[in-house]
């Protein structure tokens, strides 16, 4: 049973390092290259209300929640913001464009669902969450286990 909850925990974690690097590179690109008055502008050209607020939200979701997966703090929150993010990236572009790439919705769906996966699974051991909210003792059991190992 232990060696089944280190797979799942070790699945969680390259789940969360895939979602964090490909949040972090969008956000920095869109922030970087387009600037939040760029993006704004791309917003509004599509028809997405609130074209500056929208902008400054999708660039924040995209690269603190790119950094929250990657470190494994408040995942559960955060991967929905992303999946939210994704649904509008979808609704708004990519499902007039059919399923597959460079321009269809594929990407978006693989991107929401696993971030949803993350939200209901949680980030695992591997991660900030489960050494800042696991109980003192627990850490202290935690550590005695690897040291026995």
């Amino acid at each position: 049973m232990q060696t089944i909850r280190k797979n799942v925990d070790l699945g969680l974690l390259l789940i969360r390092l895939a979602l964090g690097i490909v949040f972090v590179m969008h956000g920095w690109q869109k922030l970087t290259l387009m600037g939040f008055d760029g993006f704004a502008g791309v917003l509004a050209s599509l028809g997405v209300p609130f074209p500056a607020l929208n902008s400054a939200i999708v660039i924040t979701v995209e690269l603190v929640g790119g950094l929250a997966m990657l470190a494994g703090i408040v995942v559960r929150p955060v991967g929905l913001l992303i999946a939210f993010t994704m649904i509008v990236a979808a609704a708004t572009v990519h499902l007039r464009n059919g399923f597959f790439l460079p321009a269809g919705y594929e990407f978006t769906l693989v991107l929401m669902l696993a971030s949803l996966a993350v939200s209901v699974a949680g980030a695992g051991a591997y991660s900030l969450d489960a050494w800042l909210f696991r109980s003192k003792p627990a850490r202290v059991d935690a550590v005695r286990e690897r040291l026995a190992a």
